[in-house]
C-alpha cells in the first residue's frame, strides 16, 4: 500500500493543524490520525498529536506536517481525505473517507465492509 494514498491532508486542514500545533507547543510532534472501536456505528476517528511515532506506524509528511497512522489502522483509512470547513456557524475538520459504507448523523462514527467495529448504543 502507498503510504500517500492512506490519508491526505488538505491545505485548509493543514493550516489549522499547524495553528494548533503551535497554540499547543506540539511543533515537534507528529499528528496520529487514528480509527477506535465505538460511536454509534461502531468504528470512530481519532485525530491528535503524539511525540513518538511507534514501531510499525506508517509516517507520511504533508504540507510540513509529520503524520503517523497505525498499521492495523491503514487499511480503513486507504484513501482518507481530511478537511477543515469554516462557516458562519464556526469551523471543524471534516474526514471523508471512502471505506466508510454507513456512518452516523454526527459524522464521526463509521463502518466498512470488512470492519464493524464496537457499536454503541447513542
Amino acid at each position: 500500500m502507498s503510504e500517500q494514498q492512506v490519508v491526505t491532508i488538505t491545505e485548509a486542514a493543514a493550516f489549522q493543524i499547524k495553528d494548533m500545533m503551535k497554540q499547543n507547543e506540539e511543533e515537534e510532534s507528529f499528528l496520529r490520525v487514528a480509527v477506535h472501536g465505538g460511536g454509534c456505528s461502531g468504528l470512530s476517528y481519532g485525530m491528535g498529536f503524539t511525540p513518538d511515532a511507534e514501531e510499525g506506524d506508517i509516517q507520511l509528511n504533508q504540507y510540513g506536517i509529520p503524520i503517523v497512522v497505525a498499521k492495523n489502522d491503514a487499511p480503513i483509512l486507504k484513501g482518507t481525505v481530511v478537511d477543515y470547513k469554516q462557516s458562519l456557524m464556526g469551523g471543524g475538520f471534516t474526514i471523508d473517507n471512502p471505506n466508510a459504507i454507513a456512518s452516523c448523523g454526527c459524522g464521526s462514527s463509521f463502518r466498512t465492509k470488512t470492519n464493524e467495529g464496537t457499536p454503541e448504543n447513542c
